[in-house]
């Protein structure tokens, strides 16, 4: 992805999953990334991955709802690359499958604040840096279920439909600045933890109702988060990009 070659920037939730494999492939086509996480283990774990196959990284341990702890990420984000060119807001919360008079007030307060506000406070820091340096792109990653309901997630359902509104909104406002902002909205992706989640038979369910008959692999949805901060999607802002197997259609 000669794209985001020379660029830097950073990755939430990069410590696995759909994070990690983003942060993999942005490497690999040269940028230098921040590899941001809440388990500074696992940031540690992607960011020598990055390394030994001679990438530019560096880990940033990260609780995307803390206001402090998101400014001092990018601060040194941009410290360490000279600037920020790219970001993507992939960290997030699972909810419990619930319905709404089933879920309590701190719960879904929970939910909300890591995904949405949590989205929030990364774009209110990382659109200054970028603007500081003539232009960029944002890609949060959303879910499908910010397009549409999946039943007993509430509070998961509304944060990301947030996230979608929130990207819609920023990439109007901050077009003028060379800025593009962008969603990604991934079906249900083969993460080690989805799998460790829903085991066997759900997956193979969720398979059956996938036009495509199978799952996304967290590099499949990587792909379209890297392809939006790249330079070969230089005229796409303000989508929700679902990545689905043909499942909303």
């Amino acid at each position: 992805m000669s794209g985001v070659s020379r660029k830097a920037g950073l990755v939430t939730g990069a410590g696995s999953g759909i994070g990690r494999a983003t942060a993999l492939e942005l490497a690999r086509g040269g940028a230098a990334v921040a590899v941001c996480d809440i388990d500074a283990d696992t940031a540690a774990e992607t960011t020598e991955l990055i390394r030994k196959d001679g990438g530019d990284a560096l880990a940033v341990t990260v609780d995307i709802a803390d206001e402090d702890a998101v400014r001092a990420a990018v601060e040194a984000t941009v410290t360490a690359f000279g600037g920020l060119d790219f970001a993507v807001n992939n960290a997030g919360l699972a909810s419990h499958h619930r319905r709404l008079d089933e879920m309590t007030l701190a719960e879904f307060e929970r939910v909300v604040q890591v995904n949405l506000a949590g989205t929030f406070l990364c774009m209110r820091y990382e659109l200054p840096a970028l603007r500081r340096r003539g232009g960029g792109a944002i890609v949060n990653i959303a879910s499908n279920g910010g397009l549409y309901a999946i039943p007993t997630a509430p509070a998961y359902v509304a944060a990301k439909h947030g996230i979608v509104g929130l990207t819609k909104v920023a990439a109007v406002d901050y077009a003028p600045a060379g800025i593009r902002v962008n969603a990604v909205c991934p079906g249900p992706t083969l993460t080690p933890g989805f799998e460790k989640a829903v085991g066997t038979d759900m997956i193979a369910m969720q398979e059956s109702i996938t036009p495509l008959g199978r799952l996304a692999t967290p590099e499949e949805a990587a792909a379209a988060a890297v392809w939006l901060c790249s330079d070969a999607s230089s005229y796409v802002t303000g989508i929700a990009l679902s990545v689905d197997g043909g499942r909303r259609a």
